[in-house]
């Protein structure tokens, strides 16, 4: 697919108007009040997971409604201090997989937490844990289009919501620097680590690349690749629901939470990125802190012939040179003998 979005020098200036809500800050205030009523562990149990070189806890938090989330927690074997701590969220239909599946951050030094989907991990990967119990608002099959005609009834209020409890699960989790937390997340995870990122007033760095729901009424016009697809399948049927379905998303719009962010930010984009139109990235990117009076220190990086993979490990990579110099990583363990 040729690059099909917005001209690069359009890109770098690209800073659309975004149709907030008034009640926006309200609606996540009362949300995430609510869900703070409740201590956010329920559970920590070690796993064996068949590395050495690894330590690794199954955690049950409460997030949305106080609703149990499950997450993996890991960190270098043989490691006392605390460390640093990467906060990752999942992609699309995906789940938290396996134990043994994600060890980029844990390699480098970093506590990490990889929080499970709610209602999601049955497309890809090796599953999820955790179930939405609230999914029964009318919209699509799909998580994406999941109570859509109404904020307090979709299944990204809730997501988010999780998501920001996350953080505070690792903040309370044994062996982590409470001051160094970092969100982190591709696609639907870059979108979730973008919401908290405006959410968490005192996050210590956000990591996002290709992100969902950035740009969404643009994306809509895009693509009808999934999940901006289940959105426009949902409105195609249900006609008279458009307007309904902005209203709602207009709460969930990742230029909205990225004009409210003040941590450091790196930013990854593939400008033939047909599932997450680069141009959402790029409207995040270049509005982001704008409302805090401070100018955060940001920066994006752009792969002209890549799609929604970006620069898969060479963006890695630069997350990794990155996030060392905003986060100092702890020791990693020396191999046994």
């Amino acid at each position: 697919m040729p690059a099909f979005d917005l001209p690069m020098r359009e890109l770098e200036r690209h800073r659309p108007e975004v149709q907030e809500p008034p009640d926006f800050d309200g609606f996540w205030r009362d949300t995430l009040k609510e869900a703070a009523q409740t201590d956010v562990l329920v559970s920590v149990r070690p796993v064996e997971s068949g590395l050495r070189l690894t330590q690794t806890w199954d955690v049950t938090f409460r997030g949305f409604a106080g609703d149990p989330v499950r997450a993996w927690y890991s960190r270098p074997a043989g490691v006392g201090e605390p460390l640093p701590a990467v906060v990752e969220y999942a992609g699309y239909g995906r789940g938290r997989g396996l134990p043994h599946e994600r060890l980029t951050w844990v390699n480098a030094g970093y506590a990490h937490l990889l929080m499970d989907n709610r209602g999601q991990g049955d497309q890809y990967g090796n599953g999820g844990a955790t179930p939405d119990p609230h999914a029964f608002a009318p919209g699509g099959p799909g998580p994406a289009a999941r109570g859509l005609l109404d904020p307090r009834e979709y299944h990204y209020r809730r997501l988010i919501t999780d998501a920001v409890r996350a953080v505070s699960a690792v903040r309370a989790l044994p062996g982590v620097d409470a001051s160094r937390v970092a969100a982190v997340g591709n696609s639907q995870g870059g979108g979730l680590a973008l919401a908290v990122a405006g959410l968490v007033p005192d996050l210590a760095a956000v990591l996002v690349t290709a992100p969902f729901l950035c740009g969404i009424r643009r994306a809509l016009d895009l693509t009808d690749a999934s999940p901006y697809g289940e959105i426009s399948a949902y409105l195609s049927v249900h006609r008279g629901a458009q307007e309904a379905a902005y209203r709602t998303l207009a709460y969930m719009e990742g230029v909205s939470f990225a004009r409210r962010a003040a941590a450091p930010a790196h930013f990854g984009v593939g400008l033939r990125d047909t599932v997450c139109p680069p141009s959402g990235a790029y409207a995040a990117f270049n509005r982001y802190g704008e409302l805090t009076g401070v100018d955060p220190r940001k920066e994006i990086h752009a792969y002209p012939y890549n799609g929604h993979e970006g620069g898969d490990a060479v963006q890695v990579r630069r997350q990794l040179d990155w996030l060392g110099e905003v986060l100092e990583p702890g020791p990693v363990s020396s191999p046994p003998g």
